[in-house]
């Protein structure tokens, strides 16, 4: 053969062997790299005879290159490093459970904001829960104080070890608000950097000693991440507080914390939510991350998304030492750090919502039926996990759905939904129209014989009656609304406590209460 066609062809398997399994063997016994190929990348001769590694072959009268073990063993630990940093078995994220949820009210009276239905058949807590999954993270903690009881219902069936999702080595744990020996010990969480301070000890335990990174989630946003991207980008750059950021525009800058970065991305200031001309002074040139100067003059500002990456040591300085009487990472430990470690920008550019409010929990659920999606649960690479309910395919008996999405276990019959989200065991009878709503479904099924016995005692039973017109609200779970209702809000109310009777009127949406019920013929 000669020096022109002498080829080789190597599996992917054989090409990411380590350098200490090929060097410790006789190359010409292994495999002879010529015509200046090696590991498949094109190489000088010219250059690669100065380095004196050239082979004289006298039998066939032709010089061929022996594999360079030094050239591979270099690339090896550039391959290993790059692996090692992508490495999910040495991060832990920590999902926030949140606050009490006043924005959200009435849907978190009596669950905790990650345990609020969205989308149909999912709660808030599965985006980050399944991020984590499809990302390779199998060590999570979750943070809860506020009605956690269906929030902990759910973690213990979805991402149990016998659910189906295997966490191998990892875990999912839930740890509630409690109280400790000593003064400081009686405090509830006083915020989110308070929260994690009291479960410091947990990164000294035996099991958290190969973890190096610790990722703070939040666990009200939708988004779709994968977060070991997010962890490889901030071991690459050697900073110590990665945040992930967004572009933003002016008329949503000022409800998120802003930042000024420089022309690496290294975080100059950090300011929450500001206004007026602070506001206006945060503005910076986005092209930095990456942004069209197009899309840059229209998105000036940098948004935090509340999700960042800390190195686990200096977290445990921030909390216990720097700062430790502070209770909140974007008001108070982000911004005083911003002069004193590497805080880098982590550049975001796609879908993600804040599901903080009714308002924008209601167009979040509602987004999700337009043509193309901004963001959709339908994801083959990359799903949104859930608990299994084993629920039936839903039937539907004459009715015309438009751009509504359907969840499995309903009954609809001789309806028409538009644009609406109907959640899991719905109940829709005969000549209900329902338009612009999200009905969050029920958690049980009545039987025929006890809807009938409803019926004959002039009682309602959970779902929704005939001849009755929804538009512009929510409904939360097993709720129940009698025949010819009106739900409308003619009158364009954006705040009213009609909790005697069943319902709320938040932001201009209505909101029907959980286990509420709606007399026959009532009209809001």
């Amino acid at each position: 053969m000669s020096a022109d066609h002498c080829r080789i062809s190597l599996s992917a398997a054989i090409q990411s062997r380590s350098s200490v399994a090929l060097a410790g063997r006789n190359p010409r016994g292994l495999v002879k790299f010529c015509n200046g190929e090696v590991m498949g990348k094109k190489v000088q001769l010219s250059q690669v005879q100065q380095g004196g590694s050239s082979i004289k072959n006298k039998k066939n009268g032709h010089v061929c290159k022996s594999l360079l073990t030094a050239d591979v063993a270099g690339e090896s630990k550039l391959r290993d490093l790059d692996l090692e940093k992508r490495d999910p078995k040495t991060v832990v994220a920590i999902i926030l459970g949140g606050g009490a949820g006043t924005r959200l009210f009435p849907l978190t009276k009596r669950r905790a904001k990650p345990a609020v239905p969205i989308g149909g058949a999912y709660r808030l807590i599965d985006v980050p829960m399944s991020n984590c999954i499809n990302s390779g993270i199998n060590k999570v903690y979750i943070l809860t104080q506020f009605n956690s009881a269906s929030l902990n219902r759910h973690i213990s069936r979805a991402y149990n070890f016998g659910s189906g999702t295997t966490f191998g080595d990892g875990y999912v744990e839930v740890l509630a608000a409690t109280q400790t020996p000593g003064e400081s010990g009686k405090k509830w969480f006083q915020g989110t950097a308070d929260a994690v301070r009291q479960f410091h000890w947990l990164f000294e335990d035996a099991r958290s000693k190969d973890i190096e990174d610790v990722l703070i989630l939040s666990g009200d946003h939708l988004y779709r991440m994968d977060y070991m991207d997010y962890i490889q980008n901030h071991r690459q750059s050697g900073a110590d507080i990665t945040i992930s950021c967004l572009p933003m525009d002016d008329s949503r800058a000022s409800d998120f914390g802003l930042m000024k970065i420089d022309k690496k991305g290294k975080v100059l200031s950090f300011s929450e939510k500001p206004k007026g001309n602070d506001l206006k002074a945060m503005a910076v040139d986005t092209t930095v991350l990456g942004l069209s100067v197009e899309e840059a003059l229209k998105k000036p500002y940098i948004a935090s998304m509340g999700v960042y990456v800390f190195k686990k040591e200096i977290l445990l300085n921030l909390l216990r030492w720097r700062f430790p009487t502070a209770n909140d990472f974007g008001s108070e430990i982000i911004p005083a750090s911003a002069n004193e470690f590497f805080m880098k920008a982590y550049l975001f550019n796609d879908y993600w919502e804040d599901i903080g409010t009714i308002r924008s929990f209601f167009e979040a659920n509602l987004a999700l039926t337009e043509h193309p999606n901004k963001f959709s649960f339908y994801d083959a690479a990359k799903p949104m996990y859930t608990s299994r309910r084993n629920l039936p395919p839903s039937k539907i008996d004459g009715s015309k759905i438009v751009d509504s999405i359907i969840s499995h276990g309903s009954f609809l019959t001789d309806c028409l939904i538009e644009h609406s989200v109907v959640g899991i065991r719905s109940r829709i009878n005969t000549n209900v129209h329902l338009k612009d709503t999200v009905m969050l479904g029920a958690d049980y099924y009545e039987t025929d014989s006890e809807v009938l016995s409803l019926l004959a005692e002039g009682r309602v039973p959970v779902g929704i009656g005939e001849n009755t017109k929804i538009k512009d609200c929510i409904i939360d779970k097993n709720a129940r609304i009698g025949k010819n209702v009106v739900i409308a809000n003619t009158e364009g109310v954006q705040e009213a406590d009609r909790s005697s009777e069943g319902f709320y009127i938040r932001s201009g949406v209505t909101v029907i209460l959980k286990n509420s019920t709606i007399e026959d013929g009532l009209s809001i």
